[in-house]
């Protein structure tokens, strides 16, 4: 299906709206714009304030899509004599006046299937038609397959599971070749009042946007932090070092091919603190620095090659993990807002959910007392990104596995801290690691000291990113609650000082969260929702020993001892058990709320 246009009028000049798709090469919009209007051609961004806020979209993002405009301006420059010009306010504001301004008949930009951008889409058409006579063409560029014509193929209902999508991309066949860049053209500048403006008018610094100008006085240490450089040059490269590259000669095979046959994702380590194991291509493939179709192509050129050893299939190979973003951008176009939520989700379980903000924050803050846990979430904050299995370890300790909050605050945080975080991707696997949907094995757990422990037992991963630990021996280094007294202090890390006691007892809290979670699937099979005194009643575990308690969920402060158990009752505080013992449950009353698993801060 080829571009979209609304309203098209006399005007000769176009607009490029760049928005996601910030990139030269295999750029539709560009090329449509290109084909329409020559050199009168007028490259904009516009900085929407509906995403400017640290708590929408975190500053490593940012930093990420500044360097991207930098980039692409700077190609604009080189390649079509141009340049980019930024705006600043709402789009269906500011793109009529510009288009009006510069004798616009059509605003070219690249098809985006989110809930706010299909809405902020349609005010923009209206608003350009109204304020400057000017038509709105959508061209397909983002995913591999134009979304609308791949859920026309599928008869309007999106496939739930890989293998029936794989039957559908089958269906419809290739998508296309990737178009290459334009060059050698010279753009023409547009009229005053935006004529190169670089004060105004150009790609902002960090510190030039009200709501990070905190945040932009870190921003050397950050982008330290971080491996990763936003924009097409960066895409390009970075596909070049994973040798993903064409030959360098006629019939020459790319040096990739052994690695693009051979890749299995779940082979990959989530241990590596510094260079991801896996391709890391997901950021420039979210902001469009990089076209999925241009992977594609690399992709299949090699696996019509068969000389470099047996190839893996989808979903585990380099492939599949293309198909997985269409899959899961497929169905969020197909159900909208509900695919991002579990109230009025067609697909989702409706689970009695808490949402406890102090729970939430020491997990966002990596403040939860397992180490595996907290150097996932804190590299997250540092670098904007966290391998697939560390985001699987972190979502499932989150929800089913330990804490039991709402799936929703995680994909938040997510959303707000991943460099690729994409709501398609990001709701869906939110869902999956949840086991509210595609994933019904709810009773299979990620540990959270255990599962690290295969992959990395010397703890090289924690000690990186959880400084405090560094010094705490192997045998300790993922439960350092059951370290003795005198290891911790050599170590310089007393638990409860240096570093947090655990939120909860992971064996009775994973206990608790199955059996709530067999009876929410019993009342999702049935139709209904699950009976409260249901829930109550799997909380208390009847016939089971009492459920262990764990420390509360406080601020703490490095020297200063805050943290305390709760005793067996599950309401009063008790002193901590000495270093080096299990904590157990011991007689009392039995729990009967996973709530009081974490005690409360004695008051």
């Amino acid at each position: 299906m080829g571009p979209q246009a609304a309203g098209a009028s006399l005007g000769a000049g176009t607009l490029v709206w760049f928005r996601k798709g910030l990139r030269l090469h295999d750029n539709r919009a560009l090329g449509s714009a290109l084909a329409r209007s020559g050199r009168l051609v007028y490259p904009v961004f516009v900085l929407d304030p509906w995403f400017l806020h640290p708590t929408k979209v975190g500053p490593n993002r940012i930093r990420f899509l500044l360097e991207s405009l930098s980039d692409l301006d700077s190609g604009l420059r080189r390649d079509l004599g141009t340049r980019l010009i930024v705006l600043r306010g709402r789009p269906e504001d500011v793109l009529p006046l510009a288009a009006r301004d510069w004798g616009c008949g059509m605003c070219c930009y690249e098809k985006d299937t989110e809930p706010y951008a299909k809405e902020r889409d349609a005010k923009v058409a209206a608003a350009l038609q109204e304020g400057a006579g000017c038509g709105a063409e959508a061209s397909p560029g983002h995913t591999l397959w134009d979304m609308d014509a791949l859920l026309a193929a599928c008869g309007g209902r999106a496939p739930q599971t890989m293998t029936s999508f794989l039957a559908l991309a089958k269906k419809v066949g290739d998508p296309g070749p990737p178009e290459p860049a334009p060059t050698g053209l010279a753009l023409a500048s547009p009229p005053a009042p935006f004529a190169w403006d670089a004060t105004s008018h150009g790609v902002p610094e960090m510190g030039d946007l009200p709501h990070y100008v905190e945040a932009s006085r870190a921003e050397e240490e950050r982008k330290a932090k971080c491996p990763f450089r936003g924009g097409e040059t960066e895409a390009l490269e970075r596909l070049a070092r994973l040798g993903l590259e064409r030959g360098a000669g006629a019939g020459q095979a790319p040096r990739g091919d052994a690695y693009i046959h051979a890749f299995s994702k779940p082979d990959t380590s989530p241990t590596c603190p510094t260079q991801p194991s896996t391709t890391a291509l997901s950021p420039y493939l979210k902001f469009g620095c990089l076209s999925a179709r241009t992977v594609y192509a690399r992709l299949k050129e090699a696996e019509a090659r068969k000389g470099a050893g047996p190839q893996t299939q989808p979903p585990v190979s380099l492939l599949g993990q293309l198909y997985w973003r269409e899959h899961f951008y497929l169905l969020g176009h197909q159900m909208g807002g509900a695919f991002g939520r579990m109230h009025g989700s067609p697909i989702a379980k409706q689970v009695p959910w808490e949402r406890n903000a102090a729970l939430v924050r020491a997990w966002k803050e990596a403040r939860t007392g397992f180490p595996w846990i907290d150097a996932c979430m804190v590299q997250l904050r540092e670098q904007g990104w966290m391998h697939h299995l560390g985001r699987h370890a972190v979502a499932c300790f989150l929800t089913r596995g330990d804490l039991w909050q709402h799936w929703e605050e995680g994909a938040a945080v997510f959303d707000e801290l991943l460099l690729d975080a994409d709501w398609s991707l990001n709701s869906a696997n939110w869902m999956w690691l949840s086991a509210s949907a595609f994933f019904a094995q709810y009773f299979r757990v990620y540990g959270p000291h255990s599962f690290a422990k295969k992959t990395d037992p010397t703890g090289a991963y924690v000690r990186h990113f959880l400084p405090a630990l560094r010094r705490m021996p192997d045998k300790y280094i993922y439960e350092p609650w059951t370290a003795p007294r005198d290891v911790q202090e050599r170590a310089k890390c007393v638990v409860g000082v240096d570093y947090p006691f655990p939120l909860v007892d992971h064996a009775a809290a994973s206990k608790a969260n199955i059996d709530r979670l067999k009876l929410a699937y019993a009342a999702a099979k049935d139709g209904k929702a699950p009976p409260a005194e249901d829930v109550a009643a799997a909380e208390t575990h009847a016939g089971d020993t009492a459920v262990a308690v764990a420390p509360g969920v406080v601020e703490y402060t490095p020297g200063v001892r805050v943290m305390n158990y709760g005793g067996t009752d599950g309401t009063s505080p008790a002193p901590a058990p000495a270093p080096g013992t299990k904590r157990s449950g011991g007689g009392g009353t039995k729990q009967t709320t996973l709530d009081a698993l974490v005690k409360r801060p004695k008051t």
